[in-house]
């Protein structure tokens, strides 16, 4: 596993940003674990973070002009991903976030940062219906700027009631490729590699997840 996927998943862990026990998401799923990258909130950890986003987007070799955060989780994220981007690989790009609602006042507008131009990679935090990254496309539609893909912490993999992915469904209507630092198939393994030096609960949650991935995941 790439050294940024281990790191990802080591300060998804101290954050809490990843937990295990039993949850009701969304869906009305129970689920193993739930992940939130809002736990994320220290100057080091989110320094971090950018730069786990960084080396997915550069490994990816995507091309792109810009980056843009959706509104709220996305604004850190593309804030850290673009210092990262600087410092540690020499590419210097534009980015930008949206507000949830337009300014009416002063410059207004319902962006921050620079102006919507060329192809632009959205950064944001996971897909479950898509509605942040599908609001962004949209605006950067509006703008005659185009969404060149985007690029997310987490990929649960899981599928639909019809028995589809919903990222894979996300990406396929949109036309949209969709980047992940990690899936649940990489926590998986990092706890099973981790195996030696874990406890009792940990290796309780490898059983409970490898049984969600059976009966949920892709």
């Amino acid at each position: 596993m790439q050294e940024y996927k281990n790191n990802f998943i080591k300060l998804s862990l101290e954050a809490k940003a990843l937990c295990f026990g039993d949850f009701v998401l969304k869906s009305g799923r129970k689920s193993p674990y739930f992940f939130n990258l809002g736990k994320i909130n220290t100057g080091k950890a989110l320094d971090l973070l950018g730069s786990c986003y960084a080396s997915k987007i550069i490994e990816s070799d995507i091309e792109f002009d810009m980056l843009f955060g959706p509104a709220y989780k996305g604004i850190p994220l593309v804030c850290a991903t673009a210092t990262a981007l600087s410092r540690d690989h020499g590419v210097d790009v534009p980015f930008a976030f949206n507000r949830k609602e337009k300014k009416i006042h002063g410059e207004g507008g319902q962006t921050v940062g620079a102006s919507l131009n060329g192809r632009i990679l959205i950064i944001d935090d996971v897909i479950t219906a898509g509605t942040a990254i599908s609001e962004s496309i949209t605006l950067l539609d509006e703008n005659n700027a185009t969404a060149t893909g985007a690029v997310i912490g987490l990929d649960r993999c899981e599928l639909d009631k019809n028995g589809l992915s919903a990222t894979d469904c996300f990406s396929k209507k949109n036309k949209l490729p969709i980047l992940s630092i990690i899936s649940i198939f990489d926590i998986l393994d990092f706890l099973s590699l981790s195996n030696g030096s874990t406890g009792k609960i940990e290796k309780n949650q490898i059983q409970l997840i490898e049984t969600y991935i059976n009966n949920y995941c892709t």
